[in-house]
């Protein structure tokens, strides 16, 4: 089998959607559908035009995934409706389903022969960007820390991420003040907004300050991500027998996927093979706890915990890997590294792996090993502060949903399918 290596940054996603704007107004619980939900759906004189931007969205994620429909013309879209928003949201959101779904189709066309349309109801690709599920009399626990958010600077803004307990401490530590919403308030105000990023980053934690596009793009960090490939695929010559049971119905049903990632494209991407028959594992540390993300994250996956750091669990983990098909990470480019889990132990541990990794700021330039998410990437590459200047407010204005997570989500899953596909595909001509 041939080893797909695959490498992507949610940061290179921004800079799709960012080329897309346009200014049209766009304890039981079941799946999120497109009925009932709390993110609102607003109408769009572009969409009823028919004038949409998510063609050229999907032709170019099919091309970065090596698609062999790489216009995308054999996906067709339904629903209406738009996520209120300065971006195309709800085109990207089908586009990013729509990748996912080619990827499918190109890899039952392998296995079956049949090539199986796909379809992507906009509707429901914007309510998924947003929550797989709507509680049915219970209240999610707060997505947030109490201690997370936007801050007004010295000359600007800046966003705190503080839901791990860690990412916390080295935020109140730099500012020197304890749990308190208003000290932080205070605190943070005496800072320049790159100035306290720069500390947190320092100490360990997770801030960034609000940019412009334009200051993105001159960014040096901005320039790298630019200058790399959406999806960087690498194939290898190592093999291994794959094991699948797939169905038409379940194409994915016998693959075995590990996943090592936390919070929030990572699980999308993972999710998308469980609901296809895929047998994924999610592993966590033993004190991670984010209970508002749990239920999106752990849709349709068996969990279990691992410490890293302990030799026992570390050699579990590499048991399990010698099992696994695919293999998904967030981890940054050197912590693996640091664990003693490097590119070489995984080809040894399981040939033919289909390695599928993520990384916030992308893989080159001088915040690679950054700590990332979306929240903190829409406001370091301009979406929040284009989103303020849009509707004219006086605070940074994110996307209404996390969509630089999911819109990462889906080709990672996209990408893993590829691999699958062409180890089967060698298999079949062999």
């Amino acid at each position: 089998m041939v080893r797909r290596d695959t490498l992507i940054q949610s940061t290179k996603i921004d800079d799709m959607l960012s080329h897309g704007n346009h200014a049209g107004i766009g304890q039981t619980w079941v799946p999120a559908t497109s009925r009932e939900s709390s993110i609102v759906i607003e109408s769009s004189a572009t969409l009823l035009s028919g004038d949409t931007h998510t063609p050229r969205f999907l032709a170019a994620l099919a091309g970065s995934l090596r698609s062999e429909r790489a216009t995308g013309s054999d996906a067709s879209f339904c629903g209406s409706g738009s996520l209120p928003s300065a971006f195309s949201v709800s085109d990207f959101a089908a586009a990013a389903v729509g990748a996912a779904g080619l990827a499918v189709a190109d890899f039952v066309t392998a296995a079956f022969g049949a090539r199986p349309h796909v379809q992507v109801d906009r509707r429901l690709a914007s309510l998924w960007f947003g929550s797989s599920l709507r509680p049915i009399e219970w209240t999610p626990p707060a997505l947030w820390d109490p201690m997370a958010g936007d801050y007004e600077t010295a000359d600007g803004w800046i966003r705190l991420h503080t839901n791990a307990p860690h990412h916390r401490a080295a935020a109140l530590s730099v500012l020197g003040v304890a749990a308190d919403r208003q000290a932080v308030v205070a605190a943070v105000a005496r800072w320049n907004a790159q100035d306290l990023e720069m500390a947190i980053v320092g100490n360990k934690g997770c801030a960034a300050a609000m940019r412009s596009l334009s200051e993105w793009q001159a960014h040096p960090q901005g320039l790298a991500v630019n200058r790399a490939p959406l999806i960087d695929a690498r194939a290898t010559d190592d093999r291994a027998q794959p094991v699948f049971a797939a169905t038409c119905e379940r194409p994915l049903q016998g693959v075995r996927v590990l996943d090592l990632t936390r919070v929030l494209a990572g699980p999308v991407a993972t999710r998308f093979p469980a609901g296809l028959g895929a047998d994924v594992l999610r592993i966590d540390p033993p004190t991670w706890d984010e209970p508002g993300v749990i239920p999106d994250v752990t849709l349709g996956k068996r969990c279990a915990r691992l410490d890293l750091r302990d030799p026992e669990d570390r050699a579990r983990l590499i048991e399990l890997r010698s099992r696994a098909d695919v293999l998904v990470h967030g981890y940054r480019p050197d912590a693996l590294e640091t664990l003693g889990l490097d590119t070489l132990l995984r080809r040894e541990t399981r040939p033919g792996l289909v390695d599928v990794s993520v990384n916030a700021y992308g893989w080159t330039g001088p915040w690679r090993n950054r700590r990332g998410f979306d929240s903190l990437v829409q406001m370091s590459v301009g979406i929040a502060d284009a989103g303020m200047t849009a509707v004219g407010r006086d605070r940074p204005t994110p996307l209404p949903v996390q969509a630089l997570d999911h819109a990462t989500g889906y080709p990672l899953a996209a990408a893993a399918v590829r691999g699958l596909k062409l180890s089967i595909t060698q298999i079949f001509s062999e």
